[in-house]
């Protein structure tokens, strides 16, 4: 009995620093790191569930996203070295049963990182679980842009099911196209 509660309680032991230590990646400059494969946000993630998700300039994407306006001028500096830069926004995301994908475009990695949910670190790309509830509820996730420079015009591709939609972002700066 005793040997087996040391093994479970080892086992529980290494998961738990592996765990930490995929969530607190940093480069050797001490900022944060790009993870791959794709970040997984859960549904304890969601912080609030709007009732008007399209609010304040937010548009549809692939009719189950709701996603920050084109132009988004708020950006604040942070003493990262890797992403001097930050922009605040909420992603809103409709109850259900389809996993979303978020995806810096690939031109865009040293460029731009992106995170959405409590806590999770800079990533190129974050997949965002179902959650299963009626069909009019919506989910928001807390989150925003990392950036190397104070203003960009940064394109994240959205994947539900098999679509996928590229959407440009405005941040400091107005996008042409």
């Amino acid at each position: 009995m005793g040997a087996r509660l040391t093994i479970a309680v080892g086992t529980a032991l290494v998961a738990l620093a592996a765990a930490c230590s995929a969530q607190s990646s940093t480069t050797d400059t001490g900022s944060p790191a790009l993870h791959e494969p794709a970040l997984v946000v859960g549904c304890d993630q969601v912080i609030l569930r709007p009732r008007h998700p399209f609010a304040d300039g937010y548009r549809r994407v692939l009719g189950v996203l709701a996603v920050p306006p084109a132009y988004i001028p708020q950006v604040v500096a942070i003493t990262a070295e890797r992403w001097p830069y930050w922009e605040k926004s909420g992603l809103v995301v409709r109850a259900g049963h389809e996993l979303v994908t978020v995806t810096v475009a690939p031109g865009w990695r040293r460029r731009a990182a992106i995170t959405w949910g409590n806590g999770t670190p800079a990533v190129a790309s974050l997949r965002i679980d179902p959650c299963p509830s009626p069909g009019n509820v919506w989910n928001a996730y807390a989150g925003g842009f990392f950036m190397r420079s104070r203003g960009a015009c940064v394109p994240l591709v959205f994947t539900v099911g098999g679509r996928a939609r590229t959407v440009r972002f405005g941040i400091d700066r107005r996008c042409t196209s």
